[in-house]
């Protein structure tokens, strides 16, 4: 996500950073390339004039002019003016002094709301540990009552719905008695959605409103289209009151306009992101740290977060017992992928850790999936002492493990060398050597 903007706007500012002093000329250079480079995000005009009007004062400050790294002061500038666009601080739904707390969904059509709900419950089951439910209210879109059910069937989680003949009002009012009589923490209203913006919609939308009381209104929109998204929420901001925005397609929006609008423009926040297809990859929307993330400084907390989810600290810690005493063997290497697929995308996790964005040998680097599945199947098809003790893999243990695997005798060869080469590194690291970046790129 964000890449081309993310790529102008680190290439500006390591011209600036290189700079032993700037002058005032130079300040204006930068401030061009910024301005052109949101442009081309497809960020909204008056926010981009405002925002750059904003980092030009700030940048030509006497604190930054006279400072003895200007160039650092001018990115941290960025930094924060970024994080400010975005709505400086991450906010999440508020939930009510007694339950349930309702949750209302509102979007067009195809924006990703029937499966938003289902994130969005799934997220607050898992990990807020609630009692959730949802409302199927969406009786116009062909099929959009039965993907809830299913859905909710895959998350585990509870679906109020009464088929698509009666008015979605009268659905969302039982829906709401089932909830409180079901003592239900969280229900998640899905609303019907219109191909576009309209009166029939809003009528609909403000009946639904007044008859369930929704403590949050959540307005969705998808990020691919831009600024057709921020025009989207400028229409339901200026007639039905909405408290935040849930922005789904994120990962697929290389330029990143509508998130780097929506606040600016309709003064609500984005609330959460879905960062992928999976129900798991929906997460709480962090402004500083996707700013930090933009200027290729990493996003560590994130990145933390997600591996505590994902990782089981008792299996951390015998995994490092086992490392210490060199008895790591395929079975702990299986483990280990299969802890870090549960992160989500290898290319979304490498663009959390600072400086890995700008790398020269990982940009545009595409990470194949597939080659997990490949290494996976190959690891599966040894025996449970190969698995153990890698050395006895001879030969006629390769063409075994290839033929049973549905692979080549050349890849299990490869995979044999690579783990061969990650013991060693292992080995080094404990003896207190660190390999160098040249050993770690070349799996040397």
């Amino acid at each position: 996500m964000f890449e081309t903007l993310s790529d102008r706007l680190q290439g500006v500012l390591s011209d600036v950073r290189s700079r032993g002093k700037l002058s005032e000329d130079d300040v204006n250079k930068a401030m061009r390339e910024i301005r052109l480079a949101l442009l081309e995000a497809d960020v909204n005009f008056k926010v981009v004039k405002q925002f750059t009007a904003a980092l030009k004062e700030r940048a030509l400050g006497q604190d930054v002019l006279q400072s003895l790294n200007p160039g650092q002061q001018v990115v941290k500038i960025v930094n924060e003016e970024l994080t400010a666009l975005m709505g400086e601080a991450s906010r999440e739904v508020s939930f009510a002094p007694s339950a349930p707390t309702v949750i209302l969904l509102a979007g067009l059509q195809g924006s990703g709301k029937t499966t938003a709900c289902a994130k969005l419950a799934r997220l607050l089951k898992q990990e807020r540990e609630k009692e959730v439910a949802m409302a199927a209210c969406d009786v116009y879109r062909p099929a959009a009552v039965d993907q809830l059910v299913k859905l909710g069937e895959q998350t585990g989680v509870t679906v109020y719905e009464q088929g698509t003949d009666r008015d979605p009002r009268d659905i969302a009012g039982w829906a709401l008695e089932q909830a409180k009589s079901d003592r239900k923490d969280v229900l998640i209203v899905d609303t019907s959605g219109r191909l576009h913006v309209d009166q029939e919609l809003m009528k609909e939308l403000a009946d639904v409103k007044e008859r369930i009381r929704p403590h949050n209104v959540l307005l969705v929109v998808d990020a691919m289209t831009g600024q057709d998204a921020v025009n989207v929420a400028e229409q339901f901001a200026e007639t039905a009151q909405f408290d935040g925005v849930v922005m789904t397609k994120l990962d697929g929006d290389a330029r990143g306009g509508a998130a780097l609008s929506i606040k600016a423009v309709t003064g609500k926040p984005i609330m959460y992101v879905s960062t992928g297809e999976k129900l798991p990859e929906f997460e709480p929307f962090h402004p500083d740290r996707m700013a930090s993330r933009i200027l290729g400084m990493g996003d560590v907390l994130s990145f933390i977060e997600t591996a505590e989810k994902a990782v089981d600290a008792k299996q951390a810690e015998e995994l490092e017992r086992k490392i210490r005493k060199q008895q790591f063997g395929f079975d702990d290497f299986l483990d280990q992928i299969k802890q870090i697929r549960r992160m989500g995308p290898i290319g979304n996790l490498l663009g959390m850790l600072p400086g890995f964005g700008q790398l020269k040998q990982l940009k545009g680097a595409k990470v194949d999936e597939r080659e997990l599945d490949r290494i996976e199947a190959i690891v599966t098809s040894m025996t449970a002492a190969e698995r153990r003790n890698p050395r006895l893999i001879d030969g006629s243990r390769r063409k075994r493990i290839a033929a049973g695997s549905g692979t080549t005798v050349q890849a299990v060869n490869q995979l044999v060398k690579q783990f061969d080469q990650m013991q060693k590194l292992m080995r080094q690291v404990q003896q207190g050597k660190m390999p160098s970046l040249e050993q770690l790129t070349r799996g040397q």
